[in-house]
């Protein structure tokens, strides 16, 4: 169905998804901690140093406000450096895109399987975080399963968003430029740290308007149980995943189209 619909052989991209998966195991523990600890470390310094001098932001403690930040900002990360590092090296330095294009398998299949890939390591990441919210008694059963199934929506997003910036990158230096321009200011815009409302009007519209923001809004209208408020940011998700992941492919099409 897939082959017919959207042209890819979903065989096919299951298949990449498990070599990447395999060759993981091997490097599992050291990734697990990078992914987690980190984040973890940041959200207790913050959470219990910010949260000392601040009694509550909205209405709830600062460190509950900024679990739920924290968690997406993993969402955002985890996938992202493994859509551009570690994909530019299979792709690039280690050729091994091109060994397994030598298969029946296309290049738009390679991109999709590197896709989900980077996002399933995100997904990792998030399910370990959301268990430490659950420990921080940060949400609900319902905010942590539905929470966690937003989070993996994000995680494709940010991952084909970083392999469209793969697609483009001649070095692993042209990566520092995404992070600059694009990664830390939605990390610092988004609300994930403090609300938006204290911006100038015109930084709240463009704020509003970077992926990582619908993420957080959706995630704590979630947690706050304003379920009405959420339909527009999935729509909105949705829509940065479907443009990252055409993108992604066109690109990555272009790119070795030039090659050959």
């Amino acid at each position: 169905m897939l082959e017919r619909w959207f042209g890819v052989n979903a065989s096919a991209i299951v298949q990449v998804w498990r070599r990447n998966a395999l060759v993981w195991r091997k490097l599992a523990a050291a990734s697990l901690m990078a992914n987690v600890i980190d984040p973890v470390m940041a959200l207790m310094a913050f959470g219990l140093g910010v949260g000392s001098l601040v009694n509550t932001v909205e209405g709830q403690p600062y460190l509950q406000y900024l679990a739920v930040g924290a968690v997406c900002i993993s969402a955002m990360n985890a996938p992202t450096f493994e859509a551009l590092y570690s994909a530019f090296s299979r792709m690039q330095v280690q050729k091994t895109w091109q060994s397994i294009m030598n298969t029946p398998v296309r290049l738009r299949e390679v991109v999709l399987g590197e896709c989900f890939w980077a996002a399933a390591k995100g997904c990792i990441s998030t399910a370990c975080m959301m268990v430490v919210l659950a420990l921080l008694g940060v949400g609900d059963g319902l905010f942590w399963l539905v929470g966690w199934c937003l989070l993996a929506l994000a995680c494709v997003m940010y991952a084909a968003l970083g392999l469209c910036v793969n697609a483009r990158a001649p070095s692993y230096d042209f990566f520092m430029f995404y992070f600059t321009l694009f990664i830390t200011p939605q990390t610092f815009l988004s609300g994930a740290f403090f609300p938006r409302r204290q911006f100038p009007e015109w930084l709240q519209w463009l704020a509003q308007c970077l992926p990582l923001s619908l993420v957080v809004d959706c995630m704590r209208a979630l947690h706050d149980h304003r379920f009405s408020a959420m339909p527009a940011l999935l729509l909105g998700m949705l829509v940065y995943t479907g443009l990252g992941m055409w993108g992604a492919v066109q690109l990555s099409e272009r790119r070795f189209a030039k090659v050959s």
